[in-house]
């Protein structure tokens, strides 16, 4: 495709669960024909936090080779789809760090009229991730985006049964990504990447 969409796929991830989803969507979406970038948001924690979770130390340690979100990655997108665990019904902070620094960007217009999607995962089934997704889009309506969720348009939506977005309940780390998660996820970068392609072209 000579001039494929633009697709960043920005997250955050302490344990590696969004880490996995956002690779499910980039896959997804190359296959789809997009041009993705892949971007994980800067750790603020201290490592005496990190280090107390053998997880987080791993993900940190296996994800360092993803390089760290800047706003040039959402400006030069057609669409981003932003990733983020539920943290008491809300984005994480490092993922809010990261979209405060768009504020630039945003002054300038230029995080208008792009698409926008989320992703989400909790520790618990009813854990936030419908909250958490639905603070991520008021961002969005901020940049005057238009968002783009998956809603129940196919039928992995169903099984996952989230509409705002993909969404994984990984139960302290005992319960791993999953098809019914790969499945929302693919349904939900091909809408991204379908819709944002007409966009460009109508």
């Amino acid at each position: 495709m000579s001039n494929p969409v633009k697709l960043s796929v920005i997250y955050y991830s302490s344990t590696g669960t969004g880490t996995e989803i956002a690779n499910t969507l980039v896959a997804e979406a190359e296959a789809a024909g997009a041009e993705v970038r892949l971007r994980r948001a800067p750790e603020l924690a201290p490592d005496s936090a990190i280090d107390a979770n053998p997880a987080w130390r791993a993900n940190v340690e296996a994800t360092r080779s993803i390089p760290e979100a800047t706003p040039d990655d959402v400006e030069w997108a057609d669409a981003v789809i932003f990733g983020s665990p539920t943290r008491f019904g809300n984005i994480a902070s490092q993922l809010k760090q990261f979209i405060d620094t768009l504020g630039g960007l945003w002054a300038q217009g230029k995080l208008a009229d792009k698409v926008y999607s989320g992703f989400t995962s909790s520790a618990t089934a009813h854990g936030g991730q419908e909250s958490t997704l639905l603070a991520l889009y008021n961002s969005f309506h901020h940049f005057g985006g238009i968002v783009v969720a998956p809603g129940y348009t196919d039928g992995a939506k169903f099984a996952d049964g989230n509409p705002y977005g993909t969404s994984h309940v990984d139960a302290q780390g005992q319960n791993k990504v999953d098809d019914t998660t790969r499945a929302a996820a693919a349904v939900q970068a091909r809408r991204v990447v379908t819709i944002t392609r007409a966009l460009r072209s109508a």
